[in-house]
């Protein structure tokens, strides 16, 4: 199993990877609307904290020697589901490939997130 770290995401918060690699696959951890430059939570709506999501999701793929066109399943959390339209309004300018999907209600996030993705994606 092979790590995989970049600065162009922010650094995990916590005792694990941004991703891990294990055959074929990437695992990333679960991403929440960090900007990776000053550590601070971006933005305040759904689709602004989507938004830096998805980038840093792409950042970490991309990192690992893949893409979000790879993306094979993703998991969503998201503090409100009055947030969903919006949330898939975002979502689908990134995950234009249609990977499988769970998308979950939680009762909070990490640094009061509106949103975290996590994604498991093919390598290139």
């Amino acid at each position: 199993m092979k790590k995989v770290e970049t600065k162009m995401a922010p650094a995990a918060i916590g005792p694990y990877s941004q991703a891990t690699e294990a055959g074929n696959l990437i695992f990333t951890s679960g991403q929440i609307p960090l900007n990776p430059e000053t550590g601070v939570l971006e933005g305040t709506e759904i689709k602004v904290q989507t938004h830096r999501v998805c980038k840093n999701l792409k950042a970490v793929l991309e990192a690992s020697g893949t893409s979000l066109k790879k993306a094979v399943r993703t998991t969503c959390f998201l503090s409100n589901m009055d947030d969903f339209a919006k949330f898939n309004e975002v979502y689908a300018e990134y995950f234009t490939e249609k990977p499988a999907r769970s998308c979950v209600a939680v009762k909070e996030l990490p640094k009061g997130a509106l949103v975290e993705v996590e994604v498991i994606a093919e390598k290139e």
